[in-house]
């Protein structure tokens, strides 16, 4: 029922008694704790009385109860209006007739001071005091109410910023031991510490001037090799991922040089006498000589091209050789060409491609120079040595020493002497030249590589910028040439050996006929790093033998990821073509079919290092057939067929199967360099 309402139904009871009250009264309802007045703010709201009013706090058997914290006013009775009687004695007739309890089981009333709401109308009728009230447990109070909520101010532009703390600053702590209880240093003491102290700034800044010089020379040396690389002109040549180049991973580490000597008839060339545009437009290749040097730096081998030597021309670019760029219009193969025609219609990049295509060498460096440059180079080093048996006069050329002997010519009569090719006394027109070319190119050798060139910075400097001034290069730094020059200081003068190209008499267009087979052989002993004829390479340090190693099993490959060369290396004509025809049934691709060149003593199947599976799958379909390692090879498995070829071949071994192939070394030997091969050695200074 609405509290409102009963207190309506409690003052018509009053009014009903005559008598009337004006104070105002709170009542308490049984059962009901809800309050009338309005709830205080942020408290509990009447209707929320607590679970239960039991203190759950344990209690010691032999301690006294503990009284309320406070105790509510005596007007003022429990919320749930019961009284706690008082304790007294019991009395005989508090009891039911029936003893303690009903006949209904329930506990008998007993006497207590509860105000029924008559009686309570009534006490407040006649002004009387309210009863006293037993005192009762202290009920909790209510929580304090919160204080209002602070009011901040909102934040606009003439809002001031926020204060904040200064920093906390560490102070540092004294470490070491107090200056007052230090020990007394004796004059003798104090001494030895200035001195120590005196030496170690003088140490402090010797170090500091090392440093400050290093950095000065580094800089120095920096800027040096940064502004001569820029005298370098650069010009495309190179052509690294050919297909021409065989076994370019043994060629791993190796220096190969293409050096070309032009004789273009435009700028200072033409003032050195190298002609007029009218003689011949363009540029020629007069002197072409492929320079290799191995990874270990134990020999260098130098090989001349003759200008007119027979070549088969690829297809190239157009060459502009006055500025040095390509045209853009592309030329078609030609066979029959001459080597330094090649250069002048194609430029460096065609020269480069006919020249990795006969040698199999990859051509890492290119540099061109006019003959201006080589005067010049001549010039700073002091001229060089040369040796005529007899005074060298030239029909075109007119005399270029008037005597025989030793003697050093300077830049401008060494261009005569490398130029001169209708020498009458020689009489083998451009070999005469090339002879003196490698006699001479030694000589020049020896004396930039000697100690009073390259130990000297003014001659050093003076050979470099010549050398830079009038040429024209790709993948060649300054630092890069001192540094191989550098290594070529412990190369033996013996070590250093000039071949030229063999060749047999001149065809119908005067060009130089190659010998092939003797030219392979050549660069095959380039490449193995074999032995050359007149070289005097010290002998390696002899290396420990290696230890036997377990080996893993060979299996079989698919023969289709197999390519193959057949060569015949016996009396029988047409055998390679035979077996490679049967070899092409089981899936082996055969890539060329010819000879051999060189001897082999049985049937072998030759491959380079990681094809050894790919050659054991092979020698399986040959009865008989050994495998050998070789080099030169690269991907590629070569089989000779020797004369105990049996004639047919057999399925190869199934793919993942085991193999048990017979391994020799020794067995196939590769054809002898010619007799008659041209070679000049460095460290032959003889008069010739």
């Amino acid at each position: 029922m609405d509290p409102t309402g009963f207190l309506s139904i409690i003052a018509g009871i009053a009014r009903l008694g005559g008598k009337r009250d004006t104070r105002k009264v709170r009542f308490t309802f049984v059962g009901d704790d809800r309050d009338s007045s309005p709830p205080a703010p942020e408290g509990r709201a009447p209707w929320e009385r607590p679970i239960s009013r039991i203190s759950h706090e344990p209690r010691s058997p032999s301690s006294a109860p503990v009284p309320p914290a406070s105790s509510p006013p005596a007007s003022s009775p429990p919320a749930s209006g019961r009284k706690v009687p008082e304790p007294t004695a019991k009395s005989a007739d508090s009891e039911t007739p029936s003893g303690k309890f009903n006949r209904l089981g329930k506990r008998s009333s007993r006497k207590s001071d509860s105000v029924s709401v008559a009686d309570l109308v009534d006490k407040m009728a006649d002004d009387e005091p309210p009863a006293e009230t037993p005192s009762v447990r202290a009920w909790p109070s209510r929580p304090d109410v919160d204080d209002p909520t602070e009011k901040i101010d909102p934040i606009t532009d003439s809002t001031p910023p926020p204060v904040s703390p200064p920093p906390v600053v560490a102070l540092p702590e004294a470490v070491g031991t107090p200056t007052d209880d230090r020990p007394v240093l004796t004059r003798l003491a104090m001494s030895k510490v200035r001195r120590q102290k005196r030496l170690r700034n003088i140490g402090r800044g010797f170090v500091s001037l090392v440093a400050v010089l290093a950095l000065a020379l580094t800089g120095m040396v920096w800027g040096y090799l940064r502004s001569t690389d820029q005298g370098f002109a650069q010009v495309a040549a190179l052509d690294l991922d050919s297909t021409d180049v065989v076994d370019a991973a043994g060629q791993y580490g190796d220096e190969t040089y293409l050096i070309v000597g032009t004789d273009t008839r435009t700028g200072a060339s033409g003032e050195v006498g190298a002609g007029t545009v009218a003689d011949a437009e363009g540029a020629r290749s007069d002197t072409v000589m492929l320079v290799n040097i191995p990874a270990d730096r134990s020999r260098v081998v130098a090989v001349s091209f003759p200008r007119d030597l027979d070549v088969v021309r690829p297809e190239c670019e157009g060459f502009d050789n006055s500025t040095n760029t390509y045209t853009g219009e592309m030329y078609p193969s030609a066979d029959g060409d001459k080597l330094n025609a090649t250069y002048a219609l194609g430029g460096p990049k065609c020269l480069v491609k006919t020249i990795q295509k006969i040698s199999g060498l990859k051509i890492s460096h290119f540099v061109g120079m006019d003959f201006a440059g080589f005067e010049s180079m001549v010039d700073e080093v002091g001229g060089v040595e040369v040796c005529t048996p007899q005074p060298l006069v030239d029909y075109e050329l007119g005399t270029v020493l008037a005597t025989a002997g030793e003697q050093r010519i300077d830049g401008r009569t060494a261009l005569n002497y490398v130029r001169a090719r209708n020498v009458e006394s020689e009489g083998n027109g451009d070999y005469g030249r090339i002879k003196r070319q490698q006699r001479f190119l030694s000589s020049l050798l020896r004396s930039a590589l000697s100690n009073k060139v390259l130990l000297d910075p003014g001659k050093l400097n003076g050979f470099v910028g010549a050398f830079t001034s009038d040429t024209f290069v790709e993948n060649v730094k300054t630092k890069d040439l001192v540094t191989l020059g550098r290594s070529l200081q412990n190369v033996d003068a013996g070590a250093v050996t000039f071949l030229t190209i063999p060749t047999s008499g001149t065809n119908d267009w005067g060009n130089e006929i190659p010998i092939d087979d003797a030219i392979a052989v050549i660069f095959s002993a380039i490449i193995n790093d074999e032995p050359l004829p007149g070289e005097e390479r010290q002998d390696p340090p002899p290396s420990a033998e290696p230890s036997i190693q377990p080996t893993a099993p060979l299996l079989a490959v698919d023969p289709t990821t197999v390519s193959i060369q057949v060569s015949n290396a016996s009396e029988m004509v047409g055998m390679a073509a035979t077996a490679s025809s049967e070899l092409s049934t089981y899936g082996f691709q055969i890539l060329d079919v010819g000879n051999f060149v060189g001897t082999a003593k049985q049937t072998v199947v030759r491959f380079s290092e990681g094809q050894e599976s790919e050659a054991a799958t092979v020698a399986s379909a040959i009865p008989g057939a050994v495998i050998e390692q070789a080099q030169g090879l690269d991907s590629i498995v070569e089989v000779v067929l020797g004369s105990d070829y049996p004639g047919y071949t057999t399925a190869p071994t199934a793919f993942g199967e085991p193999i048990e192939a017979t391994r020799v070394q020794g067995s196939t030997e590769g054809a002898p360099l010619p007799e008659d091969l041209s070679f000049t050695n460095a460290a032959d200074d003889t008069c010739a």
